[in-house]
């Protein structure tokens, strides 16, 4: 299995579709069910309370600015009227929800699909947890027998975690972990994913050991892309230097969650509208760009392979999907992720892990994704 970015064929699933940009009247179906359209929901209720001229349960903060953690205390231990409030909004966002999935069950791409995992920033709380719990509901109301249910690890976590199931084990053989990236609308996150390997060769023991954060949208002036791509660098370097400290030996590889499509050179074609600067432009390339910045990760030459954020996001899960055939991931974050993955045979993954050391070494030369 060769090494390119956007790729259809994984070591544990195919990609059936990712990115997919479903439109109605009102513009992108996907804008109804992210992490702004429950926030525009919460203040809409919010709104009809203060024209009554009745205190607002929830205070002066706008709800765009009221932290999850305390919407989350709020619906568990709040007073009864703020408890109400918080739990009406989750109604309706939940019904926005189930309405956006069906709409992606009537996709060919999405025909057969028995599971849909939901990722993304708004599942990791409690407000988000139920919504996804009361939107499973409404969606097996409507008919369809399908399990609807939140991402085993932290969303944080799992834009790092799934960028290990984007290449064959074997490259990742004689070493302790792996460089990762997660790129969002608001925050880029670089992170350490240790692999243990010897201990479960299905990756499914991944956990992220260190990480850094930038949250480059609320940064003011808006950062441009070049100074974005610098201080990715910057973080990556961080994170070699640790490791080395600490005497772990890192793959030779980079792994990049990305929004938007991504073509097999590592260039992004299009939905990185959210992104600091101009991520679409003909004459940029994340990936060549990140293997200038970093040549080398030990004694091997780097490699970087980039996929789409939602389908790295599902990529966390595959390993825990080997009875599931066909299955999708939408993230709730700045927009809606999505993507659909059919399941490969088991045998995939163990074959590939046979490859000799050799291949490794050469797994950069072979592909062009690090040639400007």
């Amino acid at each position: 299995m060769s090494l390119c970015s956007g790729a259809q064929r994984l070591p544990l699933v195919e990609v059936d579709s990712y990115n997919e940009e479903l439109r109605d009247a009102d513009g992108y179906v996907g804008d109804r069910a992210n992490s702004g359209a429950f926030r525009a929901i919460l203040e809409e209720w919010r709104g009809h309370m203060r024209e009554l001229g009745e205190e607002d349960p929830l205070g002066e903060q706008p709800s765009g600015a009221i932290p999850k953690k305390e919407l989350d205390r709020v619906l568990r231990n709040g007073r009864p009227l703020a408890a109400g409030l918080v739990h009406t909004a989750i109604e309706d966002f939940a019904t926005e929800l189930a309405t956006v999935i069906t709409r992606f069950l009537r996709l060919k791409s999405w025909r057969g699909t028995e599971r849909i995992v939901i990722g993304g920033g708004l599942r990791g709380s409690r407000v988000g947890e139920v919504a996804i719990g009361r939107a499973a509901v409404l969606v097996k109301a409507r008919g369809h027998a399908i399990d609807i249910v939140p991402i085993r690890y932290a969303p944080n976590e799992a834009g790092l975690i799934g960028n290990v199931h984007l290449a064959p084990s074997w490259i990742f053989h004689g070493s302790d972990a792996m460089l990762a990236v997660d790129i969002g609308g608001s925050n880029i996150r670089a992170g350490v994913v240790a692999l243990h390997l010897a201990k479960t060769p299905d990756l499914s023991a991944c956990r992220v050991i260190a990480s850094e954060i930038w949250r480059h949208a609320s940064e003011d002036p808006r950062p441009k892309r070049e100074d974005a791509v610098a201080r990715l660098v910057e973080m990556l370097q961080t994170l070699i230097k640790a490791m080395t400290k600490q005497g772990l030996t890192l793959a030779p590889l980079i792994g990049v969650a990305c929004p938007g499509r991504i073509a097999e050179n590592g260039s992004i074609e299009r939905g990185g509208q959210n992104l600091p600067g101009n991520w679409e432009s003909s004459r940029f390339n994340l990936v060549a760009r990140l293997c200038e910045g970093i040549p080398r990760v030990g004694k091997y030459e780097t490699h970087v392979v980039m996929h789409n954020d939602a389908v790295v996001q599902g990529l966390s899960e595959a390993p825990f999907m080997r009875h599931v055939q066909r299955w999708g991931i939408l993230t709730i974050g700045t927009g809606l992720g999505n993507a659909r993955f059919t399941t490969r045979s088991t045998e995939v993954r163990s074959t590939a892990s046979k490859a000799p050391e050799s291949a490794r070494e050469s797994a950069s030369s072979r592909s062009p994704n690090c040639r400007a």
